[in-house]
Parts: C-alpha cells; sequence; structure tokens
C-alpha cells in the first residue's frame, strides 16, 4: 500500500474517533468484575461522488455484536421502520400546505442512541490511551453492529 494511500486511511480513522469523542460515545474505564468486553474491528471503504475525480476515504469502527449475548449483553431487539404510505402523506401534506420539506443526511446516525445497559468494547487497534491500556470503553452511546444499534 501506498504511503500517501496509508496516510488517508489513518486520517479517516482519525476522523471517525475524533467523532465518537464529539459525541461522547464512550467513557474510558476499567473493566468491572463479571463483566466482558466485546471486541471492534475497523471497516474501511472509499466512496466517490459522481461529480468528484477523486476518492473519499471512510473508515467506521464497528463492535463485534455478533459475540453478544440475550440475557447479558441485551434483553431486547428493537428497530423503528416506516411505511412508504406515511411518508406520502407528509409529503403530500408539505405540497398542500405549502410547507418546505428538508432532508439531511446523518454521518453518524447510529451514534445518538443512548445506550441504557452497561455494554463494554476494547478500546480500538492503534487508538490505545497511554497509560491506560487496561482500560476498556463503556459505550454511553450506539456503535455500529450492536444489537441495539437500530433503536
Amino acid at each position: 500500500m501506498e504511503s500517501e494511500e496509508k496516510q488517508k486511511w489513518l486520517d479517516a480513522m482519525q476522523d471517525e474517533m475524533k467523532s465518537l469523542h464529539d459525541n461522547h460515545t464512550y467513557d474510558l474505564v476499567k473493566l468491572p468484575k463479571g463483566k466482558r468486553a466485546l471486541e471492534n474491528r475497523w471497516i474501511f471503504k472509499m466512496k466517490q461522488d459522481a461529480n468528484s475525480t477523486f476518492p473519499k476515504y471512510k473508515a467506521r469502527l464497528v463492535v463485534k455484536g455478533f459475540r453478544q449475548k440475550n440475557g447479558v449483553d441485551f434483553n431486547e431487539i428493537f428497530s423503528p421502520g416506516v411505511k412508504m404510505s406515511s411518508i406520502r402523506t407528509v409529503l403530500s401534506l408539505a405540497a398542500t400546505l405549502d410547507l418546505e420539506v428538508e432532508q439531511m443526511d446523518v454521518k453518524t446516525n447510529f451514534l445518538h442512541g443512548k445506550l441504557e445497559e452497561e455494554i463494554y468494547m476494547k478500546q480500538p487497534d492503534g487508538f490505545l490511551v497511554e497509560d491506560k491500556e487496561d482500560y476498556v470503553c463503556r459505550l454511553r452511546k450506539s456503535l455500529y453492529n450492536l444489537k441495539h444499534a437500530p433503536r
């Protein structure tokens, strides 16, 4: 891998970690007795807009949620959904009442769901905090691949 491309991936990872930090997604704590820390991994994706000649490097930290155990790490799974008929109704009302409709793309949409359960995750590879290598991340908000993430 070229050093320039490698640097772009490292920058993408740092952007993701900054986003997690800015959103107060986790706290570094000692792992309580009787608790376990889930593993995580980095997912890399190169995105290219139709109007852009340069690709955008995206790195996302995901939890290995498939290792969560029902009754230990989670109690229920819930994912809200919306029907197309509801969207059509809202758009129809907006058109009839001459209202403006805004769309937004949320970069870290899964990171806004607060967790009620105590879920711990190992520190991400490449981002161990000095003098706290034995600490783990107590998740305050959802991360991708958690059983709770869609909630």
